[in-house]
C-alpha cells in the first residue's frame, strides 16, 4: 500500500503524490527525495545520503539540493520555519516526521560506510535558514581546544604539494541570517580549490572546527599541516554586502594576497558565485607563484619532481628568453624522470614547444610536431582530470600540430573540469581565434583577465583580445589591446605583430612601423613569405590575408 499521512498519499508503484483527489505536479527528482525521506523516517538523514539514493553519487550543489528540499516542503504544504513534516536537525540533516498511517512497503535502511563520517556541508538558505548538512559537532570542541591537543598525537607534516585551509568566514554584521551566508562562502571556496590538482585542500569538516575562535594562522598551519591559511569577513549593511578575504603565509605570517568585494544581495547565490570565482582566480595563482619562489630556494640536491616542476614553470614564464625556454623543458623532463606519472608537467614540456615556434625558433618542424604528440598523449591519459595538463597539453597540440579539432575539445574539457582556471579561459581563447570565432575568443579573454589579472601570461590575454578585435575590422581597439600586452612584455612578439597590423589597418603607420623595426630586430629572418612558420592553425583563410595585408602596410618584407 502507498504511504499516508495527514491528507497526502504516497505511492511508490505509480509515483504519484495526492492530496485527497488532487493529483499534485511533482519533479522525478523531488519525488524520489520525499520517497526516500518518508521511507527512513525512522533516523535522520544527511546530505551524502541524498546524494548516494537520489542522484546516484553524483556531485550537485548547494543550491540545487536547497531548491529540491524546498520543492519537497512546497508539495506537501510544509515549510522551512514550520517545519510540520520536514524536520531539520541542527547539523546533522533532515528527518521525515509526519505520521504514516498505514504502510506496506517497509522502511528502507539507509546504506552507510560505517566508517565515514556523515556530517557533511549545510544546505545554504537565505529566505529559509537551515543547517541541514552541518558537522555535529559539540560546542566545547568548536570553541576551545586545539585540533592537536597535548597528549594527542603530532600534528601532520606539510604535504609536498602546496596545502591551504580555508577557514570559516566571519559574520561581522551582526544578522543571524548572514551567518548562512559567510559559512556558505567558505564553503563555496574550498569545493572551487578542490579542483585544482596541485593544491591540497583541507576538508571542510575539518576547517570549521575553528568557527567562532579566535586564531593564529601559525597554529592553524601547525595543526592542519598547511602551508596558507584563508581567512574572510562579511559584513552587511541594508541592501548590499561586503565580502573580505587575505590569504597568509603560515610559517612567516606574511600576507600573500588581499581583496576585498561589495555587491547587492538580491540574487545572493550569484553573488557567492562571482565573489567564488574572483576569490579563486585571484589565490591560486597566488599560491603558485609563492610555491614558485620557495622552490627557488630548495637546494639543489633535495629537489623533488614538484620542485622541479615549478623551477620549470619560473623559466616557462619568462617568455620570449630562448635560453629560459630550453631550461624549462630541461626541468619539466627532469621531473618527468622522476615521477612518469606526473600529467601537468608532460602538458607544460609541450608548452615549450609551443613557445620555441611562436618566437621561431623551431629548427626541425617535425621533430616538434612528434614530440608534442607524445607528450600530450602522455598528458591526456595520465590527467583525465587535471585541467592544467590538459588544456597545456591542448593547446600545444592546435598550435604545434596544427590538431586545432582536437586541442579544441581539450581545452573544452579542462574548463568543465575547473572554470575557474585562468589559464583554460586563456588557452581556450586562442583557440577560438584559430576556429575563426572571435566575439567568442574576447568572451573567453576576458573571463581569463577576470579571474588573474596579474597572470604571468597577461600580455597572452591582451594580444588575444587585440587579434580578436583585429578580425572584426576593429583595429583601433585591436590597436589598444596591443599597446597595453606590450606594456607587460615590450618584446613579446606575437604583441608586435599585431601591433604592427593593427596601427597600419588604422593608418596609423608611424606606430605601424615603429613596431615591425622592433620585430625585425628580435626576428631579423621574418618576412611575409615565411610568417606561416609562427601563425597559429587558422581555419579561416581571409583571417590570415587580412593579417598578412596589414604587416605589408607596415613594412615587412616579402
Amino acid at each position: 500500500m502507498p504511504f499516508l499521512f495527514e491528507d497526502y498519499c504516497l505511492d511508490a508503484n505509480r509515483r504519484e503524490l495526492r492530496r485527497g483527489s488532487e493529483l499534485i505536479p511533482i519533479g522525478p527528482k523531488v519525488f524520489d527525495l520525499l520517497l526516500f525521506l518518508v521511507q527512513n523516517r525512522e533516523q535522520v538523514v544527511t546530505r551524502d545520503d541524498l546524494l548516494k539514493a537520489v542522484w546516484e553519487g553524483r556531485i550537485v550543489s548547494e543550491s540545487t539540493l536547497t531548491s529540491h528540499v524546498n520543492a519537497v516542503r512546497k508539495a506537501i504544504g510544509d515549510t522551512g520555519k514550520e517545519q510540520r513534516l520536514i524536520r531539520t536537525v541542527s547539523r546533522r540533516g533532515l528527518r521525515f516526521v509526519g505520521k504514516i498511517i498505514e504502510e506496506e512497503m517497509p522502511a528502507r535502511a539507509l546504506v552507510t560506510d560505517p566508517g565515514t563520517d556523515l556530517g557533511v556541508q549545510h544546505v545554504k538558505n537565505i529566505q529559509e535558514p537551515i543547517r541541514a548538512f552541518e558537522v555535529d559537532a559539540p560546542t566545547e570542541t568548536r570553541e576551545a581546544a586545539p585540533v592537536f591537543a597535548a597528549g594527542a598525537e603530532s600534528p601532520p607534516p606539510l604535504p609536498d604539494r602546496p596545502s591551504i585551509a580555508v577557514l570559516p568566514f566571519q559574520n561581522m554584521s551582526g544578522d543571524v541570517e548572514q551567518e548562512y551566508f559567510a559559512d556558505g562562502m567558505a564553503e563555496d571556496i574550498i569545493t572551487a580549490l578542490s579542483r585544482f590538482k596541485a593544491p591540497f585542500v583541507i576538508a571542510r569538516n575539518s576547517s570549521f572546527t575553528y568557527k567562532a575562535r579566535a586564531v593564529d594562522v601559525k597554529q592553524v598551519g601547525r595543526e592542519l599541516g598547511v602551508r596558507y591559511v584563508l581567512e574572510g569577513s562579511v559584513r552587511k549593511a541594508a541592501s548590499r554586502v561586503r565580502i573580505t578575504g587575505q590569504l597568509v603565509d603560515t610559517a612567516t605570517g606574511a600576507h600573500i594576497w588581499a581583496d576585498r568585494f561589495d555587491g547587492e544581495l538580491g540574487d545572493i547565490f550569484d553573488l557567492q558565485d562571482q565573489v567564488t570565482e574572483s576569490v579563486v582566480g585571484a589565490i591560486a595563482p597566488a599560491v603558485e607563484k609563492a610555491e614558485i619562489e620557495r622552490a627557488k630556494r630548495k637546494p639543489t640536491a633535495s629537489l623533488d619532481a614538484y620542485a622541479l616542476y615549478l623551477r620549470g614553470l619560473a623559466r616557462l614564464h619568462q617568455f620570449g628568453n630562448r635560453q629560459a625556454n630550453d631550461e624549462a623543458l630541461r626541468l619539466f623532463t627532469r621531473a618527468i624522470e622522476l615521477d612518469p606519472e606526473f600529467a601537468t608537467a608532460y602538458g607544460r614540456a609541450a608548452s615549450c614547444y609551443l613557445s620555441a615556434r611562436i618566437n621561431g625558433w623551431i629548427p626541425d618542424t617535425a621533430n616538434a610536431i612528434a614530440e608534442v604528440k607524445k607528450l600530450t598523449q602522455r598528458a591526456v591519459e595520465l590527467g583525465k582530470d587535471d585541467a592544467i595538463a590538459l588544456c597545456a597539453g591542448g593547446n600545444a597540440l592546435a598550435f604545434v600540430v596544427g590538431d586545432v579539432g582536437v586541442g579544441a575539445g581539450l581545452v573544452d574539457r579542462a574548463l568543465a573540469l575547473n572554470s575557474n582556471l585562468a589559464e583554460a579561459w586563456h588557452f581556450g581563447g586562442w583557440v577560438k581565434i584559430w576556429l575563426g570565432e572571435p566575439e567568442s575568443a574576447i568572451e573567453r579573454f576576458a573571463r581569463a583577465i577576470r579571474l588573474s589579472p596579474l597572470d604571468p601570461w597577461l600580455m597572452g590575454m591582451r594580444a588575444g583580445t587585440a587579434y580578436a578585435h583585429f578580425f572584426l575590422d576593429r583595429y583601433a581597439e585591436a590597436a589598444s589591446w596591443a599597446t597595453m600586452a606590450l606594456q607587460c612584455s615590450p618584446d613579446y612578439r606575437p604583441g608586435l605583430r599585431i601591433a604592427a597590423a593593427s596601427n597600419a589597418m588604422a593608418g596609423r603607420l608611424e606606430q605601424a612601423h615603429k613596431a615591425v623595426a622592433r620585430l625585425r630586430e628580435l626576428s631579423p629572418t621574418l618576412r611575409l613569405s615565411n610568417l606561416k612558420d609562427v601563425l597559429g592553425p587558422y581555419r579561416r583563410a581571409e583571417d590570415v590575408a587580412r593579417y598578412e595585408e596589414g604587416l605589408r602596410q607596415a613594412g615587412l618584407p616579402e
